[in-house]
């Protein structure tokens, strides 16, 4: 065996890689994988080092049998090669002479040396042990025996043309060198058989634990997979709004394993949350019954005092001017406090679910009654159109459909200055829909109110549509002090919801987008 083979041995099959897993291999992201990749790379590394081991020692073994082999030929050979009248080595004849080869194992080499010369270089070559045969030498053959030291020890050289051979040099009587060999063959043939049966045998292991290990590891796991698998059912769970049902548990495993603590921590957790939820749905329902009960029942005093005062204001005697100036802030008050009652009512129904009309409507004929009350509203705005060839239609309530679009239209008018360009855009889009194996197109409305205004301030953007919203958007001369209830956008946004669309803002200065997505029914 050559030199470092040790080395090599002990560091060679643990080099995969710098950390604790190969960079070059895909790391494993479930914990069962993980589980049974950490199994089979420790029982690896056991295997491993017990291999490693097992080849060292056994190398190590039989290299010292060999060493001592050759202490018990002695240097009886290399002396005979100059006293038995042996040819010198410079010939390359194929008998070395008469050398004592009795009692000499085939292929021992013997060597003597005078200084850093070699004299005779011979092998056993005869399967009787009565023959020797010369050697031919290189010149680093002759330095690489010029280079074992006379110390008694063995050492491991390799000769060009007998391979390696493990020697030992001592000091002959008349001041010479005699080398003594055994080739290293059978060592390493004895060692590469070893590490190729561990290799198998540890391979095999390998594949039998790994595939155990993982059937082991996936029983094991059988009751975390289940509170696994139950936490996906809950995260699919509508809990923005609605009633909460019946929630699904985990099943209950061994309290005493973490696996059982784990699932009793959950169950609990999430009898936590259904209360909370229950409790927050119980709040909602009594709130929206009560906004809805107190804008019914406001209607009719509200539209009471509005007729007091119009009737006070027809009286045909005379009336002191603040009387007048009175009756007449009372009536618009009065009639400002009705449109935020029909807001709140609206409002309480549709959170409530009320279904609404699911009839055709012209979407396109809404949209140029719109903007022509909005032209007449503003007459200090520029309005531009951009509409479709053909009509749009859409399935739904043609009056909350056109509250939509006046709600829009008066935020863009009371929110931007005079001389803002207003831009009213309507077309249809085709978008794709799988359902279950069958695929189709729908087709969805799309309605967009651009104006080139200041913008909606940022901090005001993620709650535009909620209810009584006021921005400060008054930052440039000219812009109208309206006088909304903060329910109008929040209107846009329900009704949009009750038709199955939506309703998006993107705003920037000098730029400012809501855009409507109503569905239009199968393309």
């Amino acid at each position: 065996m050559r030199p470092g083979l040790r080395e090599r041995l002990a560091r060679g099959p643990l080099r995969r890689g710098a950390g604790p897993w190969p960079a070059r291999l895909p790391r494993p992201h479930t914990l069962r994988a993980r589980l049974t990749a950490g199994l089979v790379v420790l029982l690896a590394v056991s295997c491993a080092a017990v291999g490693v081991a097992a080849v060292v020692e056994l190398n190590g073994f039989l290299t010292g049998r060999l060493d001592q082999q050759l202490r018990e030929t002695g240097e009886r050979f290399p002396a005979s090669l100059e006293h038995g009248g042996t040819r010198p080595s410079d010939h390359d004849g194929d008998e070395a002479g008469d050398g004592d080869t009795r009692r000499q194992t085939v292929g021992t080499f013997g060597a003597r040396l005078v200084g850093d010369t070699v004299t005779n270089a011979a092998v056993v070559g005869s399967s009787t042990g009565t023959g020797a045969q010369n050697v031919p030498l290189t010149d680093a053959d002759r330095r690489t025996l010029a280079a074992v030291p006379a110390d008694g020890a063995g050492h491991t050289i390799d000769l060009s043309a007998l391979d390696d051979y493990r020697v030992m040099a001592v000091r002959g009587r008349d001041g010479d060198v005699l080398v003594t060999g055994l080739p290293t063959e059978p060592v390493e043939a004895t060692v590469h058989r070893l590490e190729l049966v561990a290799a198998v045998v540890f391979g095999a292991a390998l594949a039998v634990a790994g595939f155990a290990g993982a059937m082991w590891v996936r029983w094991s796991l059988r009751p975390l997979s289940r509170v696994a698998a139950t936490a996906t059912k809950v995260s699919r769970l509508p809990l923005s709004s609605g009633e909460v049902g019946l929630w699904p548990r985990a099943p209950e495993a061994d309290p005493r394993s973490e696996v059982g603590r784990v699932a009793d921590a959950f169950n609990t957790m999430l009898g936590h949350v259904e209360e909370a939820l229950t409790k927050r749905h119980a709040s909602e329902e009594r709130l929206r019954s009560f906004a809805a009960d107190a804008s019914h029942e406001l209607r009719t005093p509200v539209a009471s005092i509005r007729g007091h005062a119009e009737l006070a204001l027809l009286h045909p005697g005379p009336v002191p001017q603040k009387v007048a100036r009175a009756l007449e802030r009372i009536e618009a008050e009065a009639a400002r406090m009705g449109e935020m009652v029909d807001d709140l009512l609206l409002l309480a129904r549709l959170d409530a679910g009320r279904p609404l009309e699911r009839l055709p409507v012209d979407l396109t004929r809404l949209v140029l009654d719109a903007v022509t009350d909005a032209q007449a509203a503003g007459p200090g705005h520029r309005w531009t159109l951009e509409l479709p060839e053909e009509p749009v239609t859409v399935p739904g309530d043609a009056h909350r459909l056109h509250q939509v679009l006046a709600n829009l239209l008066a935020n863009a008018r009371l929110h931007t200055p005079v001389g803002t360009t207003i831009t009213i855009s309507l077309n249809t889009e085709q978008t794709e829909q799988t359902e279950q194996t069958e695929k189709s197109e729908k087709s969805t409305a799309v309605l967009k109110v651009h104006d080139d205004g200041p913008g909606v301030a940022m901090d005001v953007q993620p709650r535009v549509f909620e209810r009584f919203t006021h921005g400060d958007r008054r930052r440039t001369e000219g812009v109208q002090s309206g006088t909304g209830t903060g329910l109008g956008l929040s209107i846009v946004a329900a009704v949009a919801e009750a038709h199955g669309g939506s309703v998006t803002l993107d705003s920037a200065p000098a730029s400012t987008t809501f855009t409507v997505r109503v569905p239009a029914g199968d393309g």
